[in-house]
């Protein structure tokens, strides 16, 4: 593996960045002949890892965020002598759950936002943190198990979880709960990206266009500067720090000609 070049190919330096990073697992991987990680990673990083994987033709990893449906997750990289099937017995070396319990008069007030939150006033980085899965008496949190140590002596300093019962956990006690979507109708003169974002986000042609144009909007996580692409059904559209949608079905068109659809937003 020519690793000067493969990272070559990529001039944005984030992205040079992450495909060293993977590149420097799999290396030491082979020297130490155990598993080594990435940080957790958003689906447009993944799909772009995935692409200088396939290239390399290697086969010896996996892809886990903690559970099936999991948004974040990391690529585990395994000594040619092992199987997923050893590698699934050794998840808990690469990750754990910091279960957050709350107390009674707190039930129900917390959200994604109140846990990610507290995390990141911490000064933790969001890619030593995966899915956060939140119910009304509390949330579990899915961490790299390098920033266990630190959690465990400062995630009570927080005075939103000062009374809350922390508990580490293996992945395996993962609180299982479904992907939460929310179907939505939109109605467009064509398919082109910014007649769409406009909709979704509602919010102006002019302001759909700047948004893809600085470079926040992503189409099965690459991301796309043309305001003129053309959407397809089924396409996933995300938008940073607006959300992640995807394009359902064409539904049928108004007497104008507008083009009705339904889509969905992930929750």
């Amino acid at each position: 593996m020519n690793k000067e070049e493969i990272i070559k190919n990529y001039k944005n330096d984030d992205d040079r960045l992450l495909v060293s990073k993977m590149l420097d697992q799999i290396i030491l991987c082979n020297k130490q002949n155990k598993i080594r990680n990435t940080d957790f990673l958003d689906e447009r990083q993944r799909d772009m890892l995935q692409k200088v994987l396939n290239r390399m033709k290697l086969e010896n990893y996996t892809v886990f965020g903690g559970f099936k449906e999991a948004q974040r997750n990391t690529y585990i990289f395994y000594p040619e002598r092992w199987n997923k099937e050893i590698v699934k017995q050794n998840y808990d070396e690469v990750m754990k759950i910091i279960e957050v319990i709350l107390p009674n008069e707190l039930h129900g007030k917390y959200t994604h936002k109140d846990y990610l939150g507290g995390l990141m006033k911490l000064g933790l980085k969001r890619e030593k943190i995966g899915d956060i899965i939140v119910w009304n008496e509390g949330a579990h949190i899915i961490v790299l198990n390098e920033i266990i140590p630190f959690l465990e002596h400062n995630l009570a300093t927080l005075t939103r979880f000062q009374k809350a019962e922390i508990t580490i956990k293996d992945v395996k006690d993962i609180h299982q709960c479904d992907i939460q979507k929310q179907e939505i109708e939109i109605m467009v003169s064509s398919m082109r990206l910014d007649n769409i974002i406009s909709e979704l986000i509602k919010t102006s042609r002019s302001k759909s266009e700047e948004i893809i144009r600085e470079q926040r909007v992503f189409v099965n996580y690459e991301v796309v500067e043309k305001v003129s692409k053309s959407i397809k059904i089924g396409d996933k559209i995300t938008i940073r720090g607006k959300g992640k949608f995807e394009i359902k079905n064409q539904v049928g068109n108004t007497k104008k000609g507008r083009i009705i659809i339904k889509a969905e937003k992930y929750m």
